[in-house]
């Protein structure tokens, strides 16, 4: 199976751009014999949306989206959008689209609130840890901080995942001068291929952003402020890219320029996963029951 890694520049809040890029994309890399093509967290509105959600998120049953699931007939993509559900609650998703139809859409389960994050002030939360089945490989989809909470990528694999796919945005210093993003995405995505002995497809994005924070009083000096006054606290953001496709071994086989955009393209071998798993075989003896049964006592009985 051809991978290919679609590293963009979404433009800020304009969906028709956006999406109109994606698609484009996904038609080239389709030309190219792409068979699987994967797209940022957020490709189609960018990250820093703030009380603006709504007004970019789609439903399944939009004019975009079917535009967009009829641009995968012949391939298959995963890509990140603000979905609208029936129920009018919002969700950082994941489109996962096969040969002109919907699979599913995941939804981001761990949505961080710190810092510049504020995710869960605007999104739901998903409940659920899905997989799919494209060209006798299984396929486990994560959004970001999904990926660094480490039972989330444990129900994949007891799933019998072969692949993850990870979308992120990490931009420079969203969490402190102090913390390197880039470095820490490096040693987690090797951790949990060479772990699980699977491959992981991580598409970051490109591009600058700014984000507006909301300060109070509290938040600055009293003589600069009449009691009760907001300011805005403004800042620029730069999304650091370099994508990346690990193979099972934990070792880097394609990498994406920095702060560039660019395009990324692998062929998977299901030879190399049965290799690793014969050579290093960690999960042979793995027991999902046990972890069920302590999480059952952990949970309850101690209550």
């Amino acid at each position: 199976m051809r991978v290919t890694i679609c590293q963009t520049s979404p433009i800020l809040l304009d969906v028709q751009a956006n999406l109109e890029d994606v698609i484009s994309r996904i038609c080239s890399a389709k030309d190219k014999g792409a068979n699987l093509i994967v797209f940022p967290e957020m490709a189609l509105t960018g990250y820093f949306v703030g009380q603006h959600y709504h007004g970019v998120a789609l439903r399944l049953d939009s004019p975009e989206i079917r535009r967009l699931v009829d641009a995968t007939k012949g391939t298959a993509a995963v890509v990140g959008f603000i979905e609208e559900s029936r129920s009018m609650n919002f969700y950082n998703s994941a489109l996962v689209a096969v040969d002109g139809n919907i699979e599913f859409t995941y939804r981001k389960l761990n949505l961080p609130n710190y810092g510049v994050f504020e995710e869960r002030k605007i999104f739901s939360a998903g409940t659920r840890v899905q997989v799919f089945h494209y060209m006798d490989f299984t396929i486990a989809v994560f959004i970001c901080n999904d990926l660094w909470h480490p039972s989330l990528p444990y129900l994949g694999v007891c799933q019998n995942a072969d692949i993850f796919v990870t979308i992120f945005n990490s931009s420079l210093e969203s969490m402190g001068g102090e913390f390197s993003n880039i470095e820490s995405w490096i040693v987690i995505n090797m951790f949990y291929s060479r772990i699980f002995g699977v491959y992981n497809i991580c598409a970051n994005r490109v591009g600058e952003e700014v984000f507006h924070e909301r300060r109070t009083i509290t938040d600055a000096p009293l003589q600069a402020m009449h009691p009760h006054e907001q300011t805005d606290g403004v800042k620029s953001y730069r999304f650091w890219g370099g994508s990346e496709i690990i193979n099972p071994f934990g070792q880097q086989i394609a990498k994406a320029s920095l702060y560039e955009p660019d395009e990324i393209s692998v062929s998977l071998s299901r030879d190399l996963l049965r290799q690793k798993r014969i050579l290093l075989p960690y999960l042979r003896n793995d027991d999902p029951f046990l972890t069920y049964r302590e999480l059952q006592r952990i949970l309850f009985e101690n209550r």
